[in-house]
């Protein structure tokens, strides 16, 4: 009876990253790898003997994050093309003229904001006229004396 072991592989390099007895713990250094897709291949052998296999795909950022504003992935464009590029990282001194990405508005925010101010604008035309009830109250009462005084003469 064999002790039971696993390897790890890191891309597809041919020696494993890491070859122990199970159960383990491992971690892997991202600061040492480049940025973008690597994949981790995990093959186990139990104690029969058996082995299971398990690869885990995974995408390393430790560089600065990236915008893009003007072009999008796999759009059409034709004549000059314009766009803008910022980038910013958490290991950066902080600047708030880069903290954010400069775009242009998104139209629902317009469309949500229209809807607002027409509420607001409903809300006020509906509150115009005093319902009867509230007519009499020291609230509107003084509003109401005004309008119902002769002047003097």
């Amino acid at each position: 009876m064999k002790n039971p072991r696993v390897r790890i592989y890191l891309d597809d390099e041919a020696q494993p990253i890491a070859d122990q007895e199970l159960r383990t713990e491992f971690s892997v250094d991202t600061t040492k790898l480049t940025d973008g897709p690597h994949r981790l291949t995990i093959m186990a052998r139990g104690e029969s003997g058996h082995e299971g296999f398990k690869q885990i795909p995974f995408v390393v950022h430790n560089g600065p994050g990236i915008v893009v504003s003007g072009l999008r992935p796999h759009s059409v464009r034709h004549g000059e093309v314009r766009f803008t590029v910022d980038a910013f990282s958490a290991d950066d001194p902080f600047d708030p003229r880069r903290a954010e990405a400069r775009s242009s508005i998104p139209v629902w925010v317009w469309v949500m904001s229209l809807f607002v101010v027409a509420w607001a604008v409903w809300y006020a035309a509906r509150m115009w006229d005093v319902p009867a009830e509230f007519l009499h109250s020291p609230t509107y009462g003084s509003q109401n004396l005004r309008e119902h005084q002769t002047p003097p003469g």
